[in-house]
């Protein structure tokens, strides 16, 4: 006996659109005036502030593409419609930040070897200002960074721009006092340090949800113990949990009912139960009565 659930599909994360836009225009602003300055001041902390900047203007593109996407109506040939690519927009974002993390690097050990003593004056005045521009702009994500590991990738970009900015203008204010060339490499690597700590769970993250496992911010564990403690069911297979996007789960399960319900207010109750409870917002369940000698083959190994 086969029976489907109803499909919850819900995507309530907030609108970010304009968020998006401002944060985007401000951050090429901000580049363009940190090539500029940067390379006035010669600068490797500034230039290398700017091209960890660049990529994070791409992270919000690609963000905000994803986010745009996902809100497009399934088809008859793309059926779930395109909620992965906020999974892929995350995993993209997170490896555009490693890339960054290695540029830094790079240029840091080559400043090492011929040192050169930047304006620090010119470093601390663009590097206040990226303080301003990137604080705002991650405040504008910070309501979504919790539901939304698309928005928390922007987040992230913006709120590690923020520290890194910091870090900067004490650099400038070092170089400034004290005139010490090493410090402008080394604040360089301080600031692929923090790219590289605050991007580590995010490309975590995103690969598990890229290859369908179970989504941290759902137990297992419980969702079966759910399932197995409802009225009538004597046993699950083909337990199978996993992300339709950065916000929306989804979920399948066998369910060994010998004496199974002959109205639809039982699977109703189940999916109404596992979206207030496990944030699972698509729910297919098929129920058996378990007289068949046929072994589901995915059974073997999963959660059984």
């Amino acid at each position: 006996m086969n029976r489907e659930a109803d499909h919850h599909h819900q995507h309530a994360t907030p609108d970010f659109n304009r968020a998006f836009a401002i944060g985007v225009s401000l951050n090429i602003a901000f580049v363009l005036v940190e090539v500029f300055y940067g390379w006035q001041a010669d600068s490797l902390a500034l230039l290398t502030d700017a091209g960890h900047n660049l990529s994070d203007v791409l992270g919000l593109l690609l963000a905000w593409g994803a986010t745009a996407l996902a809100a497009k109506r399934p088809s008859a040939r793309r059926t779930y419609g395109y909620s992965r690519a906020t999974i892929l927009a995350s995993l993209a974002s997170g490896l555009l930040l490693l890339g960054a993390v290695g540029a830094i690097v790079w240029e840091a050990i080559g400043r090492f070897v011929q040192p050169v003593v930047p304006a620090g004056g010119t470093i601390m005045v663009v590097a206040g200002i990226g303080v301003v521009i990137n604080t705002v702009t991650a405040l504008m994500f910070v309501r979504g960074k919790d539901q939304d590991l698309n928005i928390r990738g922007a987040y992230l970009h913006m709120a590690a721009d923020a520290a890194v900015s910091v870090g900067v203008l004490i650099s400038g204010a070092i170089i400034w006092k004290y005139g010490f060339a090493w410090v402008d490499p080394m604040i360089s690597l301080v600031i692929a340090a923090v790219i590289f700590i605050s991007t580590w769970d995010l490309m975590r993250d995103s690969a598990n949800l890229a290859v369908d496992a179970v989504p941290r911010n759902v137990d297992l564990e419980k969702v079966r113990d759910f399932l197995t403690s409802r009225p009538g069911v004597s046993d699950i297979h083909d337990l199978h949990i996993w992300a339709l996007s950065t916000t929306d789960n989804a979920l399948t399960v066998h369910l060994v009912m010998p004496d199974p319900p002959q109205q639809d207010a039982f699977l109703h109750d189940i999916t109404g139960q596992l979206k207030q409870q496990f944030n699972i917002d698509h729910a297919t369940i098929q129920i058996e009565r378990g007289d068949s000698d046929v072994d589901c083959h995915q059974s073997r190994g999963c959660a059984h």
